[in-house]
């Protein structure tokens, strides 16, 4: 893989997650490709879902649109791809905030993400988005109160 490549997969990942920490959802489904595997199983269970980028932004933007914030911070960058393929995975640290009268405002979760990127005529674009959570700390109960507030 190129050095170019790397870069451009590890810069369409951060600024993913730069558009859901800046509530950016415009710029959101550029960096998507139209159908994503979805999958965050390790913290919600069920099945990996099969979504448009429609489908994603709308999903993320309800979630952590209802926080009072949020910072997604991606590292230990690993590429790995062939051609038009690649799959990046990296580190990360989600620290969620939300005022409420239950307990701690602030959750933080560790664990890692696994992005499957496919090489467009617009660049390189997030397909598969894999969360796998490590381990956790603070409020997890605010995740529960964002996803469905009064």
């Amino acid at each position: 893989m190129e050095l170019q490549d790397r870069h451009d997969i590890i810069e369409t990942c951060t600024r993913m997650m730069w558009s859901v920490d800046t509530r950016d959802w415009a710029a959101l489904p550029g960096l998507l490709g139209d159908k994503v595997v979805h999958d965050f199983t390790s913290i919600h269970g069920g099945e990996p879902q099969l979504l448009t980028a429609a489908e994603v932004t709308g999903i993320w933007s309800k979630l952590i649109g209802a926080f009072d914030a949020a910072q997604h911070l991606l590292g230990n960058h690993l590429v790995t791809g062939d051609g038009d393929r690649a799959v990046l995975t990296a580190s990360f640290q989600s620290t969620h905030r939300l005022a409420n009268p239950y307990g701690s405002p602030q959750w933080t979760l560790y664990g890692t993400y696994r992005f499957g990127l496919t090489r467009t005529s617009t660049g390189w674009k997030i397909d598969e988005i894999v969360m796998t959570a490590g381990w956790g700390e603070g409020n997890k109960d605010i995740l529960t109160l964002a996803a469905n507030p009064t």
